[in-house]
């Protein structure tokens, strides 16, 4: 069943359940060997440290605490978190600085492209979880 759902659609790392409140499981993440080989390390910020920690909701086997899990999460959400997090943002503010830029002074149109993002980040905020049933990230026994 591991090897099912992790091949080459699929990230994987392998972690310890460090704490299990309701349908709450959080994962400490181990550092990943294959990380330092990864084109996309700059991106994902599991390889920035040695432990993440990771909260996976509604499981649907039944865990205990210190147990060895791996943690898994199809690439096309990853792709989609990142366009999400980086590329809408700077498309927004780009957008944003280009178009005032031709109505108003240079400094005034580079902080209107900057605080055009308060909003954007707080509406992301208030549809955390929205984003959390979007992203399901999966958990398995090893």
């Amino acid at each position: 069943m591991l090897s099912e759902l992790t091949n080459k659609n699929t990230f994987a790392h392998y972690g310890i359940i460090s704490k299990i409140v309701g349908d709450s499981i959080t994962v400490n993440l181990e550092q990943n060997i294959h990380c330092e080989s990864c084109h996309a390390k700059g991106t994902c910020g599991i390889s920035d440290s040695k432990t993440k920690e990771i909260e996976v909701t509604n499981p649907n086997d039944i865990f205990t605490t210190n147990e060895r899990v791996c943690v898994v999460l199809k690439k096309v959400l990853g792709f989609k978190a990142i366009l999400w997090a980086y590329l809408i943002p700077f498309i927004l503010m780009f957008a944003t600085l280009i178009i005032s830029s031709n109505f108003l002074k240079e400094w005034v149109a580079g902080i209107l492209s900057l605080t055009v993002l308060l909003p954007y980040y707080l509406i992301l905020y208030f549809f955390k979880n929205t984003f959390k049933s979007i992203f399901k990230i999966s958990i398995i026994k090893t």
